[in-house]
């Protein structure tokens, strides 16, 4: 039995495979990766490495193994088609029989364009008669805290939001409750809406910037469609522009707001504080 980790050598895969090895031994443990190369140092460490890609199905054609906890961690290639991308994983899980396959979705009540892709898959793992568990992953700190550059650059948190709170919470935090899951029992058939303690506002994270960098740093909003043009002058994809400034309506709306506590809950800690991802940010 291993437990897998998809997208392993990304931003919240490596937070999971470097948490998973504090609590189970590196033998257990398989990395999905697509390039061998950038897992060497996992390797070292013992864990498994099994190369992968979810634009070639066949390469996930005997990867899992009956028993398997799986952690299917969403694609980011927002033009290739995510739900086939994760459909052919949940396929490769099912016919292997894993014991459960973990999936990192959105919010429940974000309406945003990008959580299509989520809602969507989520329904492909139902159907598949899977034993699963969602987490539905609120938005990361460092969604903001590593792009600092443009803000101390101008002065400047500039989004779309307006009022809006978020309830965000550190990879780090993430991570945790998807190694609580894959290395604890009775996850099955579960839902998480994972979140922050907390909830903030630009204005906020604005002063403590300010407070951090002894600058004066000012939020300004701007409309969604500003903001999509900014994105796309600082060289984003229009398609993807267009998803985050959705995502900035959302959080107007206050549709990442909520605090219902399953991450703390199953973490058994508090969540990081996004002054605390600022400082680490500013250290870097």
């Amino acid at each position: 039995m291993s437990i897998v980790v998809t997208g392993a050598t990304g931003h919240l895969g490596r937070h999971v495979v470097e948490q998973l090895l504090e609590k189970v031994p590196a033998e257990q443990i398989t990395a999905v990766v697509r390039d061998e190369s950038k897992a060497a140092d996992l390797a070292a460490r013992g864990v498994r490495l099994a190369v992968a890609d979810y634009n070639t199905p066949e390469t996930f054609d005997g990867l899992f193994a009956a028993g398997d906890k799986v952690l299917l961690i969403s694609g980011n290639e927002f033009d290739k088609g995510r739900v086939q991308q994760h459909r052919v994983v949940i396929e490769a899980a099912k016919a292997a029989g894993v014991s459960l396959l973990a999936y990192t979705s959105a919010p429940g009540g974000l309406t945003a364009a990008l959580a299509d892709d989520h809602r969507a898959t989520e329904e492909v793992l139902l159907s598949s008669g899977l034993p699963y568990s969602l987490l539905r992953n609120g938005w990361y700190h460092e969604n903001y805290t590593e792009n600092l550059a443009p803000v101390l650059a101008h002065d400047a948190v500039v989004q779309a939001a307006g009022t809006g709170r978020i309830a965000s919470a550190s990879r780090a935090d993430y991570a945790a409750a998807a190694v609580a899951v894959l290395t604890g029992e009775g996850h099955e058939n579960t839902t998480y809406e994972l979140s922050g303690d907390e909830a903030w506002g630009f204005a906020e994270y604005a002063a403590e910037l300010s407070r951090q960098t002894g600058k004066e740093i000012v939020y300004n909003s701007v409309s969604p469609e500003a903001f999509a043009s900014i994105l796309t002058g600082a060289g984003l994809p229009e398609a993807f522009a267009g998803i985050l400034a959705g995502v900035d309506v959302s959080i107007e709306k206050g549709e990442l707001a909520a605090t219902p506590g399953d991450l703390s809950r199953l973490t058994g800690r508090p969540t990081t504080p996004i002054a605390e991802s600022v400082a680490a940010a500013l250290k870097g």
